[in-house]
């Protein structure tokens, strides 16, 4: 299928599907979104199939109604997934899904991509302790292996002894056991992939996280042009070994010079909000030119930029868009603690500009974020 595909299938309905309707329109594509929850906010933009995940019935009137299926999220079960292949196309693909869902599988396949990774190690059974203290020594983070987001599902685990106990708070589920990595700044590298295997790739962005949910991003990150050159190249890595379809966001840490892989996010991605405003075409026009078989777009910037997310509450968008070169993006859910509920997208023609407006937007942000 070329660029035939104008009836878009987005499993999942959150604010990146949201987004990502709003991104088809201008394209002439149409969006159909498929999630249980009623209250979804891509239904403000789209068609709107509200049903539960394992509704046959519904998936399949979901797979008639459009050309290509694609996905907002990573947790979408896998059986509806392999429901759904077997009628249309699905891209990304289901092997985007099942590398990058299962922690374990994701380190293994970055490293086989030639994508650096810490030590890790898989625990499934009291046996496996042992063995993942000597791999990844006594400092490290306890994640499970499915499932969890903006920090949830992991322990950080400072010494042999508090192993055991953080598996045991995690429900002994099927984890990884990671070596801590004494990081010197957070950064992530979205990217995008088309049908034809050519490649779009974001500027590096630098991050900020509060109680592990992403509270800032900033573009172009202040780091050595040859480190984001490397973070580049690692992103085709990831795209091409996959043979992704779409965009997605590759997470690093900087530590001593050098990047180290922490996930993989196959979709569009939070750290990428800012390219709304802040680059030619934003992720979420590129992962809809992708996936209708469409040219990628220009990923260039003008300017810096940057992201601000608001979490748990809102400020009034007076206030939000009193600030110099701000936008509000809200997405209409309700406020609750540590729930993402919209952000602020921050333009500047130089780095000091955008410095003084994002001394303002964080000062407005955090007196009305809520985490929990």
């Amino acid at each position: 299928m070329s660029s035939d595909a104008t009836r878009i299938g987005v499993l999942g309905g959150g604010q990146l599907g949201q987004m990502l309707g709003l991104a088809a329109i201008p394209l002439g594509l149409e969006c159909v979104f498929y999630d249980p929850a009623p209250a979804s906010p891509a239904r403000m933009v789209g068609r709107h199939e509200c049903a539960a995940w394992d509704d046959h019935d519904a998936l399949a009137r979901f797979a008639d109604a459009v050309d290509v299926v694609t996905f907002e999220f990573e947790n979408v079960p896998a059986a509806s997934l392999e429901f759904l292949a077997a009628r249309k196309p699905v891209r990304p693909g289901v092997r985007s899904l099942e590398l990058t869902c299962d922690r374990v599988r994701e380190k293994e396949f970055l490293r086989s991509v030639g994508v650096p990774v810490q030590p890790f190690a898989a625990l499934a059974s009291a046996q496996d302790l042992d063995l993942a203290l000597a791999t990844v020594g006594p400092h490290g983070v306890l994640k499970t292996r499915t499932l969890g987001y903006d920090g949830k599902g992991q322990r950080v685990v400072k010494s042999a002894e508090e192993l055991a106990p953080a598996w045991d708070a995690l429900g002994r589920a099927p984890c990884i056991s990671e070596a801590f990595v004494p990081f010197d700044r957070e950064v992530s590298v979205v990217a995008a992939r088309a049908l034809d295997g050519s490649t779009a790739v974001y500027p590096l962005v630098e991050n900020l996280h509060t109680r592990g949910i992403l509270f800032r991003s900033v573009a172009p990150a202040r780091v050595p042009d040859a480190l984001a050159d490397a973070a580049r190249a690692h992103a085709r890595r990831v795209l091409d070994g996959l043979g992704h379809v779409g965009t997605l966001a590759l997470e690093m840490f900087v530590a001593d010079g050098t990047l180290i892989a922490n996930e993989i996010a196959p979709r569009v991605h939070n750290s990428g909000h800012w390219t709304i405003r802040g680059a030619r075409t934003s992720q979420f026009e590129n992962h809809m030119r992708a996936v209708a078989g469409l040219p990628l777009g220009d990923t260039s910037m003008d300017g810096p930029a940057a992201m601000i997310n608001l979490i748990g509450g809102l400020p009034a968008t007076r206030e939000i868009l009193a600030i110099e070169g701000a936008s509000a993006q809200l997405y209409g859910k309700e406020p609750r603690d540590g729930r993402k509920v919209g952000h602020i997208n921050l333009v500047a023609r130089t780095r000091d500009e955008l410095d003084r407006a994002l001394a303002d937007a964080e000062a407005l942000a955090r007196r009305v974020n809520r985490l929990s």
